[in-house]
């Protein structure tokens, strides 16, 4: 079913070139590596049969792209992303590693510097304009910045309980807990996280805020993150092991 849905929308499109991003990890709906190539195969198998040419760009997805989950918090930080021509590092080298990809199936990019032009094109400011054109072709306000998207008044934030490091993020929780906030339907629900795994955190520490746009609402998304605890803090002695 997911490969008739996304490959019949190509289709629809006239899409000849199509790049497929297929997060692998703990969490997601592709688990292993194995899953991985075999999707990546009936994808490219499927496009050659349609006509279109088609690439796979298997990417970790162990753990959140970026810092949020929701429509208008991930439109923030994208927005940031390119205006400033900086931003969270797995939300910068996902998004120049796919169009690197693109630019050399395209041949606009020799083989092998697709990433470093996508890049340049990021910190050049060329992302962003387009990006502005794009919004104005659709009916937008170019000039928006950031700050002016609305995202849901109603917060709650949740602290680390321990001192230690983030071993695990659980991105199905995380989802879940955006989902329970009422996103992708309301567009200002959502959850911004503040650690990455392998963060040092202190008791007290901001872990993660949850956005939406009803007081009941959030209180099933409060539930939910107690429930689930989709962050893993733990010390770096796992376990104490003496003679027995």
């Amino acid at each position: 079913l997911m490969l008739a849905s996304i490959m019949s929308k190509k289709y629809a499109m006239g899409s000849q070139y199509i790049l497929i991003d297929i997060p692998t990890g703990k969490g997601v709906k592709v688990e292993t590596m194995e899953e991985a190539r075999s999707l990546a195969r009936d994808f490219i198998e499927l496009g050659k049969r349609l006509g279109q040419y088609v690439e796979v760009a298997i990417t970790y997805g162990g753990q959140p792209v970026g810092y949020t989950v929701g429509p208008a918090l991930e439109a923030k930080e994208a927005l940031q992303t390119l205006m400033t021509g900086k931003g969270p590092g797995s939300l910068v080298e996902k998004a120049t590693g796919l169009a690197g990809i693109l630019l050399e199936m395209g041949g606009v990019a020799p083989a092998g510097m697709g990433k470093k032009m996508a890049k340049e094109i990021l910190e050049s400011g060329k992302a962003y304009q387009k990006m502005r054109e794009i919004i104005e072709e659709q009916g937008g306000n170019p000039d928006i910045k950031p700050e002016e998207i609305p995202i849901g008044d109603k917060t709650y934030t949740f602290t680390a309980t321990t001192s230690g490091y983030v071993t695990f993020i659980d991105n199905k929780g995380v989802t879940g807990i955006a989902r329970a906030a009422g996103a992708p339907e309301d567009k200002g629900a959502g959850i911004e996280l503040y650690v990455k795994v392998g963060e040092k955190v202190k008791e007290g520490d901001p872990l993660f805020t949850i956005y939406a746009e009803s007081e009941a609402r959030l209180d099933q998304a409060i539930v939910y993150a107690r429930r689930t605890e989709p962050i893993r803090i733990e010390g770096m002695v796992l376990q104490r092991i003496g003679n027995i």
